[in-house]
């Protein structure tokens, strides 16, 4: 039986990598992007090159309608979907609690943690009829280190985790797994932007100093996403994993 697994921000960096790694493992593979159209007919085209059917869903994940009408056209065209990667998400600015506006605030806490609730719960009904179901949400450890001026990332991805575990405990007698992965800096426009935030132009300068030589990429991200949607990991739930070299 092929496994379908539906991946918001799926058409770049981590959501990229972990489409094409699920791809690999013969996952059929419905892609999330919000805008770039481009990138994701590329993951899609990508994904058929590995043998795979794939097919991309505009939608913004912070609004309800909008995932309502990607889950609903996904279900139409798969007929099933058994796993989720929530890898949907955006930076805040950098400022202080102080100076942030009340609208960076709403905005990033609503693509992570209410987008991956709505995303969820449209899922749920189907993946609990499927002989087993995975949930993944990519976090950060921001939500362990939870540094200053980043409030908004911060909650955001405590919330996220809340809702992991809570999910976990509720969906287990479902057969559905619900685990997180929690990266630290990755090599992705994100984790360009940040860098550049502090003063590095080039984030491949960094490699030297970073863990086993070279900073995070996608792919170590995903790495930790093939495994707990595979049978290997089919007695593990409710878990954070972090992918930072060790801190």
């Amino acid at each position: 039986m092929v496994r379908v697994a539906l991946v918001s921000g799926g058409s770049r960096g981590i959501g990229r990598a972990c489409a094409l790694a699920l791809a690999g493992d013969g996952f059929d593979v419905a892609v999330n992007y919000r805008r770039d159209d481009d990138a994701a007919a590329e993951t899609v085209a990508a994904i058929e090159a590995l043998g795979r059917r794939a097919k991309s869903y505009r939608a913004s994940v912070e609004s309800a309608p909008e995932d309502e009408a990607m889950v609903a056209a996904v279900l139409a065209d798969f007929g099933a979907i058994d796993t989720l990667v929530h890898s949907a998400g955006i930076a805040s600015r950098g400022h202080t609690v102080a100076d942030t506006d009340p609208g960076e605030l709403e905005r990033v806490i609503a693509i992570h943690a209410l987008g991956g609730h709505h995303l969820c719960r449209l899922v749920l009904p189907s993946m609990r009829t499927q002989p087993r179901g995975d949930v993944v949400f990519v976090s950060s450890v921001a939500a362990r280190i939870l540094a200053p001026n980043s409030a908004p990332y911060n909650m955001a991805k405590a919330a996220l985790e809340a809702l992991a575990m809570t999910l976990a405990k509720e969906e287990r007698r479902h057969g559905v797994h619900v685990n997180v992965v929690a990266p630290g800096l990755v090599v992705t426009e994100m984790g360009r932007r940040l860098v550049r935030a502090m003063g590095v132009d080039d984030i491949s300068t960094m490699d030297a100093n970073a863990a086993f030589g070279r900073v995070c990429r996608p792919e170590d991200v995903a790495g930790v996403v093939r495994f707990l949607c595979s049978e290997q990991a089919g007695y593990v739930t409710g878990q954070v994993i972090a992918v930072d070299g060790g801190g």
